[in-house]
């Protein structure tokens, strides 16, 4: 009885990825964080309860000027997850850890003969081998939504396009991999193309959004064009120019 109690039992780990938001700031950065406050001046909540991760890749600057941006960030409600393109140096306890290449994962799941052995004055500690699981089969491409998404939703499909049978409430997000068609009105946020598709567009029946966003270039309400409110529009990206144009 005693050896079934004390037996170890296998641990499970599961990889699992989330959508977080990559920054990637510009020297100097006192004139890029007055770019961010202006943003989240205009676009209320935009990083309210949002992870993001900083992406400082191939900038030049040591560890005392990333601290300092974090902190910075911080103070924003900025809340950094992880630091990505940061040389192994500059990165210690007191900064949030590396980060790369955010991708879709298996699930992971040790083998049942996985041990589990003590150290000595310390607290458990588990030695586990693990091999990954077999894919999950291939996701669809787009999804259709028959419902309204209504204020403080976020609907979140990064494989592919998102079809919404209905309009988008002020204060509601869409967020999808390829591009967005809103066959009523979009009022809140809308950002296609997040997985680095520029060829994403988004595609509403009536314009009054607080922010389009389209392979992270995006636009606030008052950068919109007053003539395009109201209309049934199509939004889009020539290089790094926003384009905007009635769909009547």
């Amino acid at each position: 009885m005693t050896n079934v109690l004390t037996q170890p039992r296998p641990i499970r780990l599961k990889g699992r990825s989330f959508l977080a938001l990559a920054l990637a700031p510009e020297m100097p950065f006192e004139d890029w964080l007055v770019r961010l406050d202006d943003l989240a001046s205009r676009s209320a909540g935009f990083f309210m309860r949002r992870p993001a991760v900083l992406d400082i890749t191939g900038l030049d600057i040591d560890r005392a000027e990333l601290r300092e941006l974090v902190g910075k960030l911080a103070a924003r409600q900025v809340r950094i997850m992880g630091i990505e393109g940061a040389r192994p140096s500059m990165l210690g306890p007191d900064l949030p850890p590396a980060l790369s290449d955010g991708r879709t994962t298996s699930e992971i799941e040790p083998p049942a003969t996985a041990e589990v052995q003590p150290v000595a004055d310390a607290a458990v500690s588990p030695t586990v081998a693990v091999t990954p699981v077999v894919a999950a089969p291939r996701t669809p491409s787009s999804i259709v939504i028959t419902e309204p998404v209504r204020s403080g939703q976020s609907l979140i499909f990064t494989e592919g396009d998102i079809t919404i049978i209905g309009s988008v409430a002020s204060g509601a997000e869409v967020i999808a991999g390829g591009s967005i068609h809103v066959y009523g009105t979009l009022r809140g946020r809308a950002m296609a193309g997040t997985m680095g598709n520029a060829e994403a567009r988004i595609f509403c029946r009536r314009l009054e959004a607080e922010l389009v966003a389209i392979d992270g270039y995006y636009k606030t309400a008052e950068d919109l064009d007053e003539s395009l409110r109201g209309k049934a529009v199509q939004l889009w990206l020539e290089g790094d120019s926003f384009k905007a144009a009635s769909l009547a």
